[in-house]
């Protein structure tokens, strides 16, 4: 934890660029460094935090069968429910755990679901009382933070504060309900999600403060464990930011450890993670300043939904 700074990010809504640019400079140094920062003074209303982790909890306590009803397959898009150990992200063992995925709330008569733009679809909703209301609550307030820490990030790359306003204002953004039930009774290396990078711009996480969770690698190559600080929410960086920032900014491993049996509840553990993604056609290449003559590009420009394509057909998946 001590390699993991908390920055309050309330001065990045001031009207003074001079205190905006304080809290991008301490943002900017947490990326340099460990990858991964905490926040608060980030505007999330407790009731909007508690109301998605209640409706979490309600889904996956759901029998199996019922769950299943919004199963996430190739005509859902990347929305719905996927059961555990459907995934896998590295090559060891499949991943413990189960997910809910919602998007962008588009109606079916929207033009880009009619036109079938790459990653939109309609969203799955359970019948459950005040669940729509309570994830599409979560989602907007996630979009709107991470709006205010791309400007962030600007400042402190020395580029138009708002140079991503254009790039992230229909982003293909996932929020992931997830849970992680009890490590199983026998010793096993099944993670709950086996180390990764992740592919967007940036992930906003809220965890519990519950027994195992999410753990970060350390540029020495040594595993932190993350707690959770009262109303704080997790950041990373990902793939998509360190090419942007031709890797001024390095994408860190993480991974997840289902919570231990004999210290844990029955329930497992919940996690609310937002994965930033820019618009499907952001163009994806070395920004202003982080090149040079001594240290040229080192990646080729892409689009940012067809580096997610990429990094979607590399998951492994279980079945």
């Amino acid at each position: 934890m001590n390699d993991i700074p908390v920055i309050d990010i309330s001065s990045m809504s001031s009207e003074r660029v001079e205190e905006r640019r304080a809290v991008a400079a301490t943002m900017g140094a947490a990326c340099r460094g460990p990858g991964f920062f905490l926040i608060i003074g980030h505007g999330v209303a407790p009731g909007i935090v508690e109301g998605a982790f209640a409706a979490a909890r309600t889904y996956f306590g759901q029998p199996l069968a019922t769950k299943l009803e919004l199963e996430m397959t190739a005509a859902t898009g990347n929305r719905g429910y996927a059961g555990l150990e459907v995934e896998r992200l590295n090559e060891r063992a499949a991943d413990l755990k189960e997910a809910f995925n919602i998007g962008l709330d588009l109606g079916p008569d929207d033009p880009q679901i009619l036109a079938k733009k790459p990653f939109r679809a309609v969203n799955l909703w359970p019948g459950l009382p005040g669940w729509r209301a309570a994830a599409l609550a979560y989602y907007d307030n996630c979009m709107r933070v991470s709006r205010l820490l791309h400007r962030g990030f600007a400042l402190d790359l020395g580029i138009a504060e708002g140079f991503f306003d254009d790039k992230v204002d229909q982003p293909i953004a996932t929020l992931r309900m997830l849970h992680y039930p009890p490590a199983p009774a026998a010793a096993t290396d099944q993670p709950g999600a086996g180390e990764h990078t992740d592919y967007g711009t940036m992930t906003i996480l809220r965890i519990e403060d519950a027994p195992g969770g999410l753990q970060v690698r350390t540029r020495e190559g040594a595993w932190i464990d993350v707690g959770a600080v009262p109303d704080a929410f997790v950041v990373n960086i990902g793939d998509l930011m360190m090419r942007w920032t031709n890797d001024r900014w390095i994408s860190t491993l993480h991974r997840v450890a289902n919570p231990p049996r004999e210290a844990g509840s029955a329930a497992g553990r919940i996690s609310l993670a937002f994965f930033h993604q820019p618009n499907y056609d952001a163009l994806i290449e070395c920004l202003p300043g982080c090149e040079s003559a001594g240290n040229p590009a080192k990646y080729p420009p892409v689009l940012s939904g067809e580096h997610r394509n990429r990094k979607f057909a590399a998951t492994t998946v279980a079945h």
